[in-house]
């Protein structure tokens, strides 16, 4: 494994030099001074509600960065940025591990999910920095798409790699997930964890379908109460709750939008949708255009159709940036 530890990490407390690359035969005695029970990671996912989650923690706790995964061999740039006229290679994503002093605990976060075999290297890293810690339980955290509407409460689910693990959790008001799948590595990390004999859970949130893009911090934080009392954490909620205010109103505002717009529809006697009630509607063609971005990723050329529902609606102001971001990476004769 290669390991860099990180600017700040003073050298009496790990016994490395601050940006210096080590192996692995260094990294058990390296975190001989970073041992926790406990390892909270996370990777990006739908809505960003599990690494949502482990970042407001991590930010929360002023967790310190120890150490980056290197994993710069298998990043491929598809873009340049342009800085006043001047044009450079983004930079990597990090997969970085934080330690919080008070109370004793580990935190994995990923800026980016990787897919196939360079993906499950990482989850043996990670794995490997978990055993030279000696954590015994490892969180993740993912959303749980239900066809809920943004106004209903998020409701936390759990899914563990073994009966005990589940054990631990199930008390603390959260339904056992029965079936389904958890797909990424916050989900894959629990079978590999299993190997290894480690105990691992991976913590989930509903969220509504039609949401699933978007950042959906009223998700997020309810994995974040649900693990401040498994781990008795004392957290500042007052940023994450201005967050899901603020995610409300602006999902609040779309409808009134479509709900505008239907009712013109009807005074000029355009179809109407159907037999869909009202209070259903905006749901209902937030889920249909969610739908209809997923058809553009695969066929840029049902691009114009995808426009044109949003114009209908008088949504294209709020889905701009997604919109114009499915062009980002396309090949300019297409």
């Amino acid at each position: 494994m290669r390991l860099r530890w990180i600017e700040g990490t003073t050298e009496s407390e790990s016994g490395a030099e601050p940006g210096r690359t080590i192996d692995t035969s260094e990294i058990q005695e390296l975190l001989q001074n970073f041992q926790s029970p406990v390892l909270l990671a996370g990777w990006p996912g739908i809505g960003s509600v599990g690494v949502g989650a482990i970042n407001y923690l991590r930010r929360m706790l002023d967790a310190r960065p120890v150490a980056d995964i290197d994993m710069r061999e298998y990043f491929t740039a598809e873009l340049v940025l342009v800085e006043e006229g001047l044009a450079r290679l983004p930079d990597a994503p990090t997969h970085r591990l934080y330690f919080v002093r008070e109370p004793t605990l580990a935190i994995f976060e990923s800026e980016s999910q990787i897919a196939g075999a360079p993906g499950i290297e990482l989850l043996g890293q990670v794995l490997d920095l978990a055993q030279a810690m000696e954590v015994k339980t490892i969180y993740t955290a993912a959303a749980y798409q239900y066809p809920i509407s943004h106004k209903d409460d998020s409701q936390a689910l759990v899914v563990a790699n073994n009966p005990d693990t589940l054990k631990i959790v199930s008390p603390h008001e959260v339904e056992i997930l029965q079936e389904g799948v958890v797909s990424g590595l916050n989900g894959l990390l629990l079978a590999f964890a299993e190997q290894r004999k480690i105990g691992a859970a991976c913590l989930l949130a509903t969220m509504p379908v039609y949401t699933h893009q978007m950042p959906n911090p009223k998700s997020s934080r309810e994995i974040v109460r649900l693990l401040a009392h498994l781990l008795d954490l004392k957290i500042d909620m007052e940023e994450i709750d201005e967050a899901v205010v603020k995610m409300e109103a602006s999902m609040d505002d779309m409808a009134i939008q479509i709900q505008t717009a239907m009712s013109q529809m009807e005074e000029d006697g355009e179809p109407e949708l159907g037999q869909i009630d009202e209070e259903r509607a905006p749901q209902y063609v937030m889920e249909r255009i969610e739908t209809m971005f997923e058809e553009v990723q695969r066929d840029r050329t049902q691009a114009k159709k995808l426009k044109e529902e949003l114009d209908r609606w008088n949504l294209y102001s709020f889905y701009e940036d997604r919109f114009l971001n499915l062009f980002k990476d396309s090949d300019p004769n297409v």
